[in-house]
């Protein structure tokens, strides 16, 4: 990634000359005026121009630009002008807290005291509305609707049949987060708690399967691969993740003492976008991250160590450490399965 309005190095320069401007590998850090609840990137192409942010986008087409907030009202923009389309005052009758657009035009938005709403955008109106939860909806799904709420449960709504079909078993902790993975097959939700509760598509009363990660609550997922995704959480750390094995495969970065809120891929798995209560936007290049494997074989890690770094900023902002940070890793990693070589033999 080269830095807009900057010229890269030209090799047949003077040695004397000063070196030219670094190429950087990601863009620049994005500081706002408040704290960003939620990021989204296009979905086709760049749209970053320096260290000024244009617009975010829908998921689908990049056309149009949905936002909903605690003022109750649904807002449609066009991203090209940056002007107001719609707005809808009085949506819902509690702050909106969450929103997925299910196409072009139909958008699923879900409040503090659990109400869910469908709403034909062409027309301005809602076609669904729902209330199962008895907490706020946390997070959407696509698909047919996997709904998260503060109440422990997951709820899932058919939108071609406008019905809602059933409630999942209480889990110990506030379900914060959710996604789709395994093409299709598995729903992945986070949890206040730190834990990750997976269930089978079709088999949404509990769960099939849970494991731990050594986080606080994890407020976001964005899917990486069918098997990988990425979690943004309290304790400012970006983590990836497989699934099935459940591993913690390293970290991507971190807001450095500020809970991180959110986080979302770019359109070419080149750069994942987070944000927090820093009120910074940063990006992390994870265009290695959809080839790492699993071993099915679980290595044991040391108390206390830190987790693997998977980009050169993971565990700070100064590039020059990098390499020590990649060789240390590499020797404890060495160590680790010394010991657990000895450990075998000693057991023959």
């Amino acid at each position: 990634y080269h830095t807009p309005n900057e010229p890269e190095d030209n090799p047949d320069e003077d040695e004397d000359e000063p070196p030219g401007p670094r190429i950087r590998e990601t863009p620049e850090d994005i500081k706002l005026e408040a704290i960003a609840n939620t990021v989204a990137l296009h979905p086709s192409r760049d749209v970053l121009g320096g260290n000024k942010e244009l617009w975010s986008a829908s998921p689908q087409t990049g056309l149009k630009l949905y936002s909903v907030s605690r003022d109750k009202a649904v807002h449609m923009l066009d991203p090209e002008r940056g002007q107001l389309v719609t707005r809808i005052r009085g949506a819902h009758d509690a702050p909106i807290n969450s929103l997925l657009l299910v196409d072009e035009n139909i958008l699923a938005t879900g409040d503090d005291q659990g109400t869910l709403k469908v709403w034909d955008m062409r027309r301005g109106t809602a076609f669904m509305d729902l209330k199962q939860h008895e907490d706020y909806i946390s997070d959407i799904s696509e698909l047919d609707f996997c709904l998260l709420s503060g109440d422990g449960t997951m709820g899932v709504f058919n939108i071609k049949r406008r019905r809602f079909e059933l409630l999942s078993e209480f889990q110990s902790g506030d379900l914060t987060s959710v996604t789709i993975m395994k093409r299709g097959r598995k729903v992945v939700c986070g949890s206040s708690e730190g834990t990750v509760y997976i269930f089978n598509w079709n088999g949404f009363g509990a769960t099939s399967d849970r494991f731990a990660i050594k986080a606080e609550s994890i407020e976001c997922i964005a899917p990486i691969t069918d098997d990988i995704m990425c979690t943004a959480s309290m304790d400012g750390y970006i983590r990836a993740i497989n699934v099935l094995p459940n591993r913690v495969l390293g970290c991507i970065g971190q807001h450095i003492g500020e809970p991180s809120k959110s986080c979302a891929k770019s359109w070419d798995t080149r750069f994942l976008a987070s944000s927090a209560h820093d009120q910074l936007i940063k990006f992390w290049d994870i265009s290695g991250l959809p080839n790492q494997t699993v071993d099915e074989y679980r290595k044991r890690k040391k108390k206390g160590g830190r987790m693997k770094s998977l980009t050169k900023k993971a565990h700070g902002e100064n590039d020059f450490f990098s390499g020590l940070v990649e060789e240390t890793e590499k020797k404890e990693e060495e160590e680790e399965e010394e010991d657990e070589d000895d450990s075998d033999s000693g057991s023959d």
